[in-house]
């Protein structure tokens, strides 16, 4: 399973989630541009030290990540606010690609376009609540797609 994250601008997210990958033995993936550099003092002050324990991909766009790995379709799991459906839906393989836009505005809609059915959303029971934090999100999204794995 990998994370990928588009365009994040929050280092203390990506050092968040860059923590629950090695934890759980997942690749990230970043998706280039960046709101932060990756050099070692913006990493330290993420929060993280284990950092040098991520198994870590960069690619310079959206495009360059599906030429090189050229994922099934069904293999991709999107995750945005207005997605159709809930994120407790769909049983992920073990080699789905769970995708997180950026903080201030989510995923490009070009990304998003002819994918409205692998579109998912986090559902929450106060609708004061637009959307959770990126970190928060994407840790509940990996232990619910994982879910399956832990419970044997």
């Amino acid at each position: 399973m990998k994370i990928v994250l588009v365009h994040p601008e929050i280092p203390h997210n990506t050092g968040s989630i860059g923590r629950t990958c090695v934890a759980l033995d997942l690749e990230l993936i970043l998706i280039k541009p960046y709101g932060f550099s990756l050099d070692e003092r913006t990493v330290s002050r993420s929060g993280t030290r284990y950092w040098k324990d991520v198994t870590l991909s960069e690619y310079a766009s959206w495009e360059a990540l599906l030429a090189q790995r050229r994922p099934a379709r069904d293999q991709l799991y999107f995750f945005e606010e207005n997605g159709k459906t809930s994120f407790y839906v769909p049983n992920y393989p073990n080699d789905a690609y769970l995708i997180f836009g950026r903080e201030s505005i989510g995923l490009p809609q070009e990304i998003l376009d002819g994918m409205e059915d692998r579109i998912f959303h986090i559902p929450m029971r106060n609708r004061a609540v637009k959307s959770l934090n990126l970190s928060n999100a994407a840790t509940a999204a990996i232990y619910q797609a994982l879910r399956a794995q832990f419970q044997s």
